[in-house]
């Protein structure tokens, strides 16, 4: 990692922490530190399931229920337990809790305002379309990926949701029965492996691979949810996946696609991917691709 760069990012935390007024316990001029603001904003006016908004932060259980304590205490939450799952807890606002959180926002309106009024209106532009950028990078590096049994509900969601796509993108339509799909075991180890992408815990995405002993590694069902499109998660799908059969000795790796697909056709030619004869009888493939992996050593 570039030193520099790390200087740079570190320069910057400094400077909007300051700036903003994090470094204070009575968060924009109210009674409580930026943690518990931040809370009462995430719950909103319709409620908040607990283990949900823990995941939405990514904060530890101990750290969130002495928050939420916190605020319980000073009567602008209520907690109770869900009815359909009494292992989940849900927090609603109150009353107070709900104008707490408007004052809140009211007082943010004027903290990025004064961030603003000091500039000049090309000055004013060029930083909110900076802030946009970082906004879009920091949620790019927000997005992990696991790998899970094809069966996990959030791959079969991600499953789910990137058929409608197909049967609504390809002229005709789609049908998984007719699709060489995987046998979910093709995509276990050590046959093969299923990627799953969250983005504050939620699905966002899915890649598979095949690794057949006796044929080139297979790269199967790579879909991106169109919420998370734009943050580069379709190539850090590629580069997982590529890493993930070079290290089990791969030396070639292969996938098809629709002509529908035009964006992933582009990405895959920028990716190294060249053109190649058809490899499968994929009633719904009009290209077919093949790259050459380098085996980890």
């Amino acid at each position: 990692m570039d030193t520099a760069q790390i200087d740079q990012v570190r320069r910057f935390n400094r400077t909007v922490t300051e700036r903003v007024g994090v470094l204070h316990d009575h968060y924009l001029g109210r009674d409580r530190p930026i943690g518990e603001a931040r809370l009462l904003w995430e719950i909103g006016e319709q409620g908040q399931d607990v283990r949900r908004l823990r995941e939405r932060l990514g904060l530890d259980s101990g750290y969130v229920s002495r928050l939420l304590r916190s605020l319980e205490a000073d009567g602008l939450v209520t907690m109770e337990p869900n009815p359909r799952d009494r292992r989940v807890r849900t927090i609603r606002l109150t009353d107070a809790g709900r104008a707490e959180r408007a004052t809140l926002d009211g007082h943010s309106d004027e903290l990025a305002a004064s961030l603003l009024e000091p500039l000049n209106t090309a000055q004013r532009a060029r930083l909110v379309a900076a802030m946009a950028e970082v906004d879009r990078l920091l949620t790019a590096a927000t997005v992990t990926l696991d790998a899970v049994d094809p069966d996990h509900p959030d791959a079969q969601h991600c499953l789910r949701s990137y058929f409608t796509e197909l049967q609504q993108r390809f002229e005709t339509g789609f049908d998984p029965a007719r699709s060489l799909l995987p046998d979910a075991g093709e995509l276990r180890p050590p046959h093969g492996l299923f990627l799953v992408a969250r983005l504050h815990g939620e699905p966002v995405g899915c890649a598979g691979l095949k690794l057949p002993s006796d044929a080139p590694s297979e790269i199967k069902r790579m879909w991106v949810a169109p919420q998370a499109r734009g943050l580069g998660l379709a190539r850090r799908f590629l580069a997982e996946l590529e890493s993930r059969a070079a290290q089990h000795g791969c030396d070639v790796l292969r996938l098809d696609t629709n002509k529908a697909l035009t964006a992933a056709i582009s990405l895959y030619h920028s990716y190294g991917f060249r053109e190649v004869p058809a490899f499968n009888d994929e009633p719904y493939a009009h290209h077919w691709f093949e790259k050459r992996v380098i085996a980890a050593s």
